[in-house]
C-alpha cells in the first residue's frame, strides 16, 4: 500500500507515526493492511509526517476522495453482469446491522416475489424478460438473512412507499401482510412513517447504512438515485446519515401501532377497490 511504502521510505515506525498524526498505532496497522480506509485529514497528516513529495500527497488525496464516494452506474454495471443481487448480498453479509430507509418503494429485503418481479419490470435500463425469474430468486435469497438471529435489521418506510403499487391491489395487500409478518421477528425493527407526521428531516433519496463491528472494515452508506448507486465511506458523511436516521426514527411508529397501521391501510385499499 502506498501509505506504508511512504512510511518505510521515511524510516518512521508505526508507533511514531501514530503519535505524530494523532491516531492509534492499531489504526495505523489496520490502514496499512487495508482493513480501514483513512479519512482525508488523516491522509494529509500522514503525507506531512513522512515528508512525502507534493505530487505523492496530491495523488493520495485524489485516491482518498475517489474511495470515499464510489459511483456505480446501473447501466455500466448491468452490461457486465445480469443482476446485482449477489453483489448486494455480499455487502449485507459483512454488516452486523443494516438500516434501510425507503421513501418510495418497499425495501428489497421485504419484497414478496410478485412485488419484486413487478418492480424489476419497471427498471430502466430494462432487464431481459427471460432473466426475471433468476433475478427475483436472487433477491429472495437475500431475505434468508432476516431469519439469522445473529444479524440485526432496521427498516424505516414511509406511507408513500407502502402505497406505491406496481400491480393490482391484491399484490399490495400481500406485500403489507409480508411486512407485518417480518415485523414480529426479534432481530428486526420495523418503523413506519405516516403521511400526516410532522417532518423532522426530508431526505431526497432512500439510503442504507451498513454498520460494521470494525473487524470487517468501517461502516458505509449507499444511496440509490435514478442512474446510479453511490457509496459513501467517509465517516463524517456516514455520521450525517446516522443523524438523519435518528430524526427519521423519531417520526416513525413501531410494534403493534405499526401493525395496526398496516391493517388499516389494507382495509382502506380494499374499500377503494370496491
Amino acid at each position: 500500500m502506498e501509505l506504508r511504502r511512504l512510511r518505510d521510505l521515511a524510516g518512521i515506525s508505526g508507533r511514531d507515526l501514530a503519535a505524530r498524526i494523532g491516531i492509534s498505532q492499531s489504526k495505523i496497522s489496520r490502514i496499512e493492511s487495508g482493513n480501514v480506509i483513512p479519512s482525508l485529514p488523516e491522509v494529509t497528516a500522514w503525507g506531512e509526517a513522512v515528508e512525502a513529495p507534493p505530487e505523492a500527497r496530491e495523488m493520495l488525496a485524489d485516491l482518498t476522495q475517489a474511495v470515499f464516494v464510489e459511483m456505480h452506474s446501473w447501466r455500466t454495471a448491468l452490461q457486465q453482469q445480469t443482476h446485482l443481487q449477489d453483489q448486494i448480498r455480499e455487502q449485507e453479509d459483512q454488516a452486523r446491522l443494516i438500516r434501510s430507509f425507503q421513501p418510495s418503494l418497499v425495501p428489497g429485503l421485504l419484497q414478496t416475489a410478485e412485488y419484486a418481479r413487478r418492480v424489476f419490470t419497471l427498471f430502466d435500463p430494462p432487464y431481459a424478460v427471460g432473466d426475471l425469474p433468476m433475478i427475483v430468486a436472487a433477491r429472495l435469497q437475500r431475505q434468508v438473512a432476516l431469519y439469522d438471529e445473529n444479524r440485526c435489521f432496521e427498516f424505516l418506510i414511509t406511507e408513500a412507499a407502502l402505497r406505491c403499487r406496481p400491480g393490482p391491489v391484491r399484490l399490495l395487500l400481500a406485500q403489507l401482510d409480508r411486512i407485518a409478518s417480518v415485523s414480529t421477528l426479534e432481530n428486526v425493527s420495523m418503523g413506519l412513517i405516516p403521511l400526516d407526521t410532522e417532518s423532522l428531516v426530508c431526505p431526497s433519496h432512500g439510503f442504507t447504512l451498513f454498520e460494521s463491528d470494525g473487524s470487517a472494515g468501517e461502516s458505509f452508506v449507499e444511496i440509490e438515485v435514478t442512474h446510479m448507486r453511490l457509496t459513501a465511506r467517509n465517516q463524517e458523511d456516514v455520521a450525517m446519515y446516522r443523524r438523519q436516521w435518528s430524526l427519521l426514527r423519531d417520526m416513525a411508529i413501531y410494534g403493534d401501532a405499526a401493525r395496526d397501521f398496516l391493517a388499516k391501510l389494507g382495509a382502506d385499499l380494499r374499500a377503494e377497490a370496491g
